[in-house]
């Protein structure tokens, strides 16, 4: 079964995050299995999702590892004109949610998987389908436990996050977190005598932007990323009931993406400084005022040399000269730290077209990955490395 006719497969499994990808686990495990290879299957606690992994050559060697994630992101209040769940083939290009974020490389993997399963590898192909990547990188952590105790880890692995082809080392880390601002409630009518939780969560955003400001001038620099240095964001906002009522509580969502010569959570300390001194200065009104912070995720960078023979070797696959950054995070930096095994990120498609709607990869890009994945499996027949 060739790599488009399984993503049009892939792309009819609606695995949005907050649903399970167990309809599309179990597609893939009957396509494998029915090729005579083995699949092992990693509940999330609930056992309403899943993780994959599978092995194709011989099991008492290291192998070189395909990594990709099973979710998308919500269609929901999306323009799109056409159907998100349904592939459309037109003027070239692959259509539908996570066609390039990234179904397209998972459905080249499981395409390449097939191949593999009637060839003699000498050195084996592994391949590893997650959970939750689009909400923290969150259901890969159960597959690296179980790997961890493996008797053998990944001697390479290839995120096929989409990179338009190009061999990708590297990305920031991510640190994500909460801050619970706690006033005192009260008659807007009186508003001076309570304490508005509303402006302790505004002090803290001009914290958060002083921070970004400093780090912009003095933080580290990495000239390979787009923004070259740490970033600091705010995407979330919650507090208040009504107009007339003096909230007493805001809560601020805020992340940390930092280039690796920077160290999150210093700069979490920093952050956790500023919010200490806000709510001194407002306990003078009302002594209960505090600003509480807490990480809801975190996962780490990604920072392969590139002069590295994980990095010559995927640069041999496809024929690359250069190497790149990218701006988003990916299961990459935690199979290198967690595993140490080198990672590199290389998949079909632009993440400038993920998250939209009428997503899109192109069949060329597909048939590039086809061929580089053709190579690796020589590669492995040959006995590399």
């Amino acid at each position: 079964m060739d790599s488009i006719r399984i993503l049009e497969r892939l792309i009819a499994l609606p695995t949005v995050s907050r649903d399970s990808n167990l309809d599309l686990i179990r597609y893939v495990a009957e396509l494998l299995e029915a090729s005579g290879i083995a699949c092992q299957i990693i509940h999330s606690a609930d056992g309403h999702k899943a993780n994959l992994f599978a092995t194709i050559g011989p099991a008492d060697r290291p192998g070189i590892m395909l990594s990709g994630h099973t979710d998308v992101v919500p269609v929901d209040g999306q323009n799109w004109t056409l159907p998100p769940f349904a592939m459309t083939s037109r003027d070239g290009k692959l259509y539908g949610r996570g066609a390039a974020d990234m179904k397209g490389f998972v459905a080249s993997a499981i395409a390449a998987c097939l191949k593999a399963s009637k060839m003699p590898l000498r050195t084996p192909l592994h391949l590893a389908l997650s959970y939750d990547e689009e909400v923290g990188c969150l259901g890969v952590r159960d597959l690296i436990e179980m790997l961890s105790a493996a008797p053998q880890r990944p001697l390479l692995c290839i995120v096929g996050e989409p990179t338009n082809m190009q061999v990708a080392t590297g990305h920031k880390g991510k640190l994500a977190a909460r801050a619970v601002c706690k006033g005192r409630e009260g008659h807007s009518a009186l508003a001076p005598l309570a304490l508005n939780a509303i402006h302790l969560g505004c002090d803290f955003v001009r914290a958060l932007r002083d921070e970004q400001d400093r780090l912009a001038r003095e933080g580290a620099r990495d000239g390979d990323y787009d923004i070259p240095y740490t970033t600091v964001h705010v995407g979330k906002i919650n507090a208040g009931v009504a107009l007339n009522i003096v909230p007493n509580l805001c809560v601020v969502d805020f992340e940390i993406r930092n280039v690796a010569a920077d160290d999150a959570t210093g700069i979490l300390d920093r952050l956790r400084d500023a919010a200490a001194r806000i709510a001194a200065d407002a306990a003078a009104i009302a002594p209960e005022a505090a600003i509480d912070i807490e990480i809801t995720n975190t996962y780490p960078g990604l920072d392969t040399p590139a002069a590295s023979e994980a990095v010559a070797f995927v640069k041999s696959l496809t024929g690359a000269n250069d190497t790149m950054k990218v701006a988003f995070g990916t299961e990459g930096g935690l199979f290198s730290r967690d595993l140490g095994t080198p990672s590199v990120v290389c998949g079909p498609g632009s993440m400038a077209q993920g998250h939209k709607p009428d997503e899109f990869v192109s069949i060329e890009q597909l048939r590039r990955c086809d061929e580089m994945l053709d190579r690796l499996l020589t590669r492995l027949a040959d006995g590399w490395p």
